[in-house]
């Protein structure tokens, strides 16, 4: 198996930089070519909320929330505010990330559920009241508006959360909705697509009947409240015009896609991840994607000036245990399968990246490279992962592989999706803490600030490992879009060239050599006399004899042209 990082090389590429700062030759930023972007090259940074950066303490418990839960089931103070602030302070620029994707930020119910796991509040996001509200614990509209447009000025796309399968909860003050719109039972067996869809993911999670096309009356909960509100007759007649101007029914599924699309029709949203996807009927997948590109495209016409180019409306999906060895086609059970990627998805999440990173990185690299360039995925995409917020059982858990696991996930063929503190080797086990939450604790800033050793590693020059290859992928979409071919054994090197979509480009990357000097072979792909910059280092560097020779180098070469 091909070892990806040496501690001890980085360790010494970390001492020549320091040493070459104190000498005064400081390292060259990368020149950064042209921005180039394609969904398939996306460098997604996925965050909780609630968990990322708190920018607003006033408004930490809101609604009469108490900070009496379970440990790691609170609110804790992570905001929209928090994100922004981040946007601003440069740090996922500094990332490389092309993507933000939030859990969802709309009013969740105000009380919490204690069923095994400990007093549990709606800190994720997932347990929703009402879709057309932003729960004041995340923050406001304005607040959201802004981060939105903060994120756009600064290059990066946003992913909204949906969730359309169910509600929250019901507790002692959160009502249940409506029996004309919600199931609640049985509970589901996951054997084939009715055990799956018609029923109820866990006890006490009201399950949407998104397959009816029954015309239902708004909950009078949701009546009063928006009356209280004083946008009861906005929000009629916003429901009216949509419904007349689309022709859909007053049906459960198509008011909450009414209210998942005024987001992106209001703020540009550019995207959705969508949670629990295999457990509706996949064609309403199709349904919403047509009303969500629709009203991208009327908020782009409508603000020329903020788009950040002609892409698309994207839609990446949950279907849980999907992997890119499905294909196309994924088996809900008995033999019963369905095509999520001819339902409005672009891409699905590979939920086999995480078993699959154990794999030899040419292995890994080529297979994956196959299979979306040649085989039953050519024309869509995957989102590889490494860790998630629902996940128990991710790729190097005990965070002892944390460089491997970044060179692994931003240098595969498909989307890289970042979970928070991946890069920054944020614990994913927590003593006391029971089940998922586990998986989202508070994001580790007084740890990359204070330069925590960890397991060997010091957190601040993880981050920068994860942030100099976040950076190359930024730069070149040959890297997470382009074919994968191998050019040489030792040193371990290989080249990706991309070439469609009106864009074409090209790298090669080195690892797995031994000291900090080292001869790339880019013959066939750069020729001589050409400029190249190493994004590891910083190095500006010419292509002379089909070759490179890179001095002071770190653990990892990462070739493209200036």
């Amino acid at each position: 198996m091909v070892r990806l990082i040496n501690l001890k090389a980085l360790l010494l590429f970390f001492a020549i930089i320091a040493c070459n700062v104190e000498k005064g030759q400081e390292q060259e930023t990368p020149t950064e070519p042209e921005k180039t972007f394609v969904w398939n090259n996306a460098n997604i940074y996925f965050l909780l909320t609630d968990r990322f950066n708190n920018g607003d303490s006033s408004n930490d418990q809101m609604y009469d929330r108490k900070a009496d839960g379970a440990l790691l089931r609170n609110f804790m103070g992570g905001d929209i505010k928090g994100v922004t602030q981040k946007i601003k302070d440069g740090y996922f620029e500094s990332m490389g990330i092309t993507a933000i994707w939030l859990t969802p930020i709309w009013e969740q119910i105000h009380g919490f559920t204690d069923e095994g796991t400990g007093k549990t509040y709606s800190y994720h996001g997932y347990w929703a009241r009402d879709w057309t509200a932003v729960d004041p614990n995340f923050g406001t509209f304005e607040e959201l508006k802004e981060m939105v447009d903060t994120a756009h000025a600064n290059g990066i796309r946003i992913l909204m959360d949906v969730v359309i399968n169910h509600t929250g909860p019901v507790t002692d003050i959160d009502s249940q909705w409506p029996d004309s719109w919600v199931r609640t039972g049985p509970t589901c067996a996951f054997t084939n697509k009715e055990t799956t869809i018609n029923c109820t993911l866990v006890e006490n999670l009201p399950d949407i009947y998104t397959g009816s096309n029954e015309p239902v009356e708004l909950p009078e909960f949701l009546i009063s409240k928006w009356k209280e509100e004083g946008r009861y007759e906005q929000e009629i007649a916003e429901l009216d015009a949509f419904f007349s101007s689309t022709g859909h029914p007053r049906a459960p599924r198509f008011y909450i896609m009414k209210w998942i699309v005024d987001y992106v029709k209001e703020l540009g949203i550019d995207g959705f991840r969508v949670d629990t996807a295999k457990h509706t009927e996949a064609e309403i997948w199709g349904e919403l994607k047509v009303l969500a590109a629709a009203a991208f495209e009327d908020w782009k016409d409508a603000n020329p000036d903020q788009k950040l180019d002609n892409s698309p409306f994207y839609m990446t999906g949950e279907v849980y245990n999907y992997s890119l060895y499905s294909g196309q086609q994924f088996d809900m059970g008995e033999n019963q399968m369905v095509n999520f990627y001819a339902n409005g998805f672009e891409s699905l999440i590979n939920f086999a990246f995480k078993g699959d990173a154990n794999k030899p990185v040419e292995e890994l690299f080529s297979f994956y490279s196959e299979v979306l360039n040649n085989g039953d995925l050519k024309g869509y995409s995957i989102l590889n992962y490494i860790s998630s917020h629902d996940d128990g059982e991710p790729f190097d858990k005990e965070r002892q592989h944390v460089l491997e696991a970044g060179t692994k996930l931003l240098l595969t063929p498909g989307a890289s999706q970042i979970y928070y503190g991946d890069e920054t080797a944020r614990p994913l086990v927590i003593e006391g803490t029971n089940g998922d939450a586990n998986l989202r604790s508070f994001m580790n800033w007084d740890e990359l600030s204070n330069n925590v050793e960890r397991n060997g590693y010091n957190i601040s020059d993880v981050q920068q490992h994860w942030s100099k290859l976040g950076k190359f992928r930024k730069n070149h979409i040959a890297v997470g879009a382009g074919v994968h071919e191998k050019i040489a054994d030792a040193p371990y090197t290989f080249k990706r060239t991309f070439s469609g979509q009106g864009h074409n480009d090209k790298v090669v990357v080195a690892m797995d050599f031994d000291g900090t000097n080292v001869t790339v072979s880019v013959s066939g792909v750069f020729e001589d006399g050409t400029e190249l910059t190493e994004y590891y280092t910083g190095q500006k560097l010419t292509v002379e004899g089909g070759q490179v020779a890179v001095n002071n180098a770190g653990p990892l070469v990462l070739l493209g042209k200036s």
